[in-house]
């Protein structure tokens, strides 16, 4: 193997490869496996009522086998080997990382030099990023590249998820003045946010400094002016007390254990003003119109083959429970339909079991 620059033709044409298997392992495999399984429900006479329980009945099914070893290692390569983001990236280190210290409106971006980041963020590569995405000055890159191709709907022509979130979360909280989006990462879910209430007052927070760095490059570049980006912990995020009127978050709960799910539900139920609003997206299979023992069973499963232990403990937790414990009001969890079609009941394609969670915190209208 030859230890020379990554060549730009090469790169594409393996990444693209890639996506191209994965689009295959979405649309055809999945469905494939989905008969399978539904033939052995029949066999057997009996439904299963649990993820275990479905996953007894593939226990010895190849094809189970084949579409397991595929997303797992699929991911894997997206990122490793000669080929992965992580070398493409690495062989242009010095360009990156100088763009990431190029002169920003210091207002954009406030970096915390003491923060101790949590044991349960930085002891797992989740996506399978090498490192994670806090660790390499240039992981912001490397994470922005990588979503392009984490949900493949190949030929399709739908509005960005983040778009769609941004839309009902506005919907939810007309008005709203000051807005705080966790776990922010490169910036995706708040640009929507941002671009939909300009007169806003945007607050988004990270642990990663990298991808934060690039989230602030990629706003002050597009002339956005109405957000800071922060490193903080959404578990204590230092806003004052009943200071915020949205919180928004985007695949963010599903990454951290139930205790500090709960800790960062109680922190956002600390700075709403009363009235306000909360809108999270996330994974919860059992409300997806196919959210059966299979479902659950494959959405537990691609928590392990990605690096991310925490999908299944989140689905387990009875979240409206701790969320009206918490003290919220008008508490509601259903899908959300990511793009056109998705959670229509013959669906066939392996899809996220997308999520919205919806929490007010009681009180007189905050006043907007």
């Amino acid at each position: 193997m030859s230890s020379g620059r990554i060549d730009g033709r090469s790169f594409a044409a393996a990444q693209s490869f890639l996506l191209g298997a994965k689009t295959y392992w979405t649309r055809r495999i999945f469905p494939e496996l989905r008969a399978e399984y539904e033939q052995r429900v029949e066999r057997a006479g009996t439904r299963p009522a649990t993820a275990d329980e479905a996953k007894r009945l593939l226990a010895d099914s190849t094809l189970y086998a084949y579409y397991a070893w595929l997303e797992r290692h699929l991911q894997r390569y997206k990122y490793s080997g000669r080929y992965g983001l992580q070398a493409w990236h690495a062989q242009d280190r010095a360009r990156l990382e100088a763009a990431l210290e190029a002169p920003l409106l210091p207002r954009l971006l406030e970096l915390a030099a003491d923060l101790e980041l949590p044991r349960y963020y930085t002891g797992t590569d989740i996506h399978q990023h090498p490192g994670g995405v806090w660790s390499d000055p240039v992981a912001g890159f490397v994470y922005e590249r990588g979503a392009r191709s984490t949900t493949p709907l190949a030929g399709a022509r739908h509005a960005d998820l983040h778009d769609r979130l941004a839309d009902l979360a506005l919907q939810v909280a007309p008005g709203a003045r000051r807005i705080l989006d966790l776990g922010c990462g490169f910036g995706k879910s708040t640009r929507p946010i941002c671009e939909r209430a300009p007169d806003a007052e945007v607050e988004a927070l990270d642990l990663a400094a990298p991808c934060l760095k690039l989230a602030a490059r990629t706003a002050a570049e597009a002339g956005v002016r109405n957000v800071r980006f922060r490193q903080a912990d959404a578990a204590a995020t230092g806003c004052a007390d009943a200071s915020v009127d949205l919180v928004t978050s985007t695949m963010l709960l599903h990454e951290m254990p139930p205790r500090v799910v709960e800790r960062t539900l109680a922190e956002a139920a600390r700075v709403l003003k009363p009235g306000g609003k909360m809108v999270h997206l996330d994974f919860l299979p059992q409300v997806q119109p196919r959210g059966d023992a299979f479902a659950r069973f494959v959405h537990y499963g691609h928590g392990r083959r990605n690096n991310e232990p925490y999908m299944e403990p989140l689905a387990e937790m009875d979240l409206a429970a701790a969320l009206v414990r918490l003290g919220f009001a008008n508490v509601e969890i259903r899908a959300f339909e990511e793009a056109d079609g998705t959670l229509a009941p013959d669906y066939a394609s392996w899809r996220f079991p997308w999520t919205v969670i919806i929490a007010e915190k009681p009180g007189a209208d905050p006043g907007r």
